[in-house]
């Protein structure tokens, strides 16, 4: 690879730091992990933030880390940058036939996921391959995505909805018969709302994640205007009932509504 491209100039540096300096020489895929993960989650931060600046430095950290990981490779002979690059063309290629074949064939994303399909179902089923330390929601999101890939789904989110309101009903029924302390059958029954209100959200065309991350910040924004009512009309929060506050909040509700829009 020229030493021109960008790759290649990431490659050369990292070779140097590990020649020259000891902690960089030290690290091995299995010490990067932990700092990997971090730079992935500032970099998804900065792509939500929409902050152009951040942005370009984070995936320059995950550069640093990609070329890391390949240049350990070239150094334990297991694989390098032709190698890697090779097989992400192979794999588009494959998975784009009517871009990169002499003949147009299945130009949709539908015959896409087939060959992703028939990829995983070649290591051992259609389920197979997500990471085990994937997110429990992004994970249920995924697991459900290719479900449906094989036709396991609902034509609408009909389905979905009343799936959501059987599993409350299921929840409520456990909580009386079983009393809401038996946590194990609270357990099972709350793992099935939650998953049935994640394949809703799939039908409905948005990601929980995201929708939740919207909560979060929507129930920060509002709690921390509760806080500042209380201070301001000498309410101390920790020492009243909950009908005083839920006022408080119910008033942060109804300003906010008007500032943001009912939607909100």
């Amino acid at each position: 690879m020229s030493t021109d491209a960008a790759l290649g100039r990431a490659l050369a540096l990292v070779r140097d730091l590990r020649r020259r300096c000891p902690w960089d020489g030290a690290q091995t895929p299995e010490t990067l992990r932990p700092y990997l993960v971090e730079e992935v989650l500032e970099l998804d931060q900065a792509i939500y933030d929409g902050d152009a600046a951040a942005l370009r430095d984070e995936l320059g950290d995950l550069l640093l880390h990609l070329a890391f990981q390949i240049v350990i490779g070239e150094e334990q002979h297991r694989f390098d940058a032709e190698h890697v690059t090779r097989g992400l063309e192979e794999k588009m290629w494959r998975r784009h036939p009517h871009l990169f074949a002499n003949s147009p064939t299945d130009p949709d994303h539908a015959g896409w996921e087939r060959r992703k399909l028939e990829e995983r179902q070649g290591r051992g089923g259609t389920l197979r391959g997500l990471p085990r330390a994937l997110p429990s929601l992004l994970k249920a999101y995924r697991l459900q995505e290719r479900a449906a890939g094989v036709g396991f789904d609902w034509p609408d989110a009909v389905g979905p909805m009343e799936k959501v309101k059987e599993e409350i009903d299921e929840l409520q029924r456990e909580g009386r018969d079983g009393g809401w302390g038996v946590r194990d059958a609270l357990v099972d029954e709350l793992g099935d709302l939650l998953f049935a209100v994640v394949n809703l959200a799939r039908k409905l065309g948005i990601e929980p994640g995201q929708a939740l991350e919207k909560a979060n910040e929507k129930f920060t924004r509002r709690f921390e205007q509760v806080e500042r009512l209380a201070a301001e009309r000498g309410i101390a929060i920790g020492r009243v009932e909950l009908a005083v506050l839920d006022k408080l909040w119910d008033e942060v509700k109804r300003s906010d509504s008007r500032t943001v829009g009912p939607s909100d």
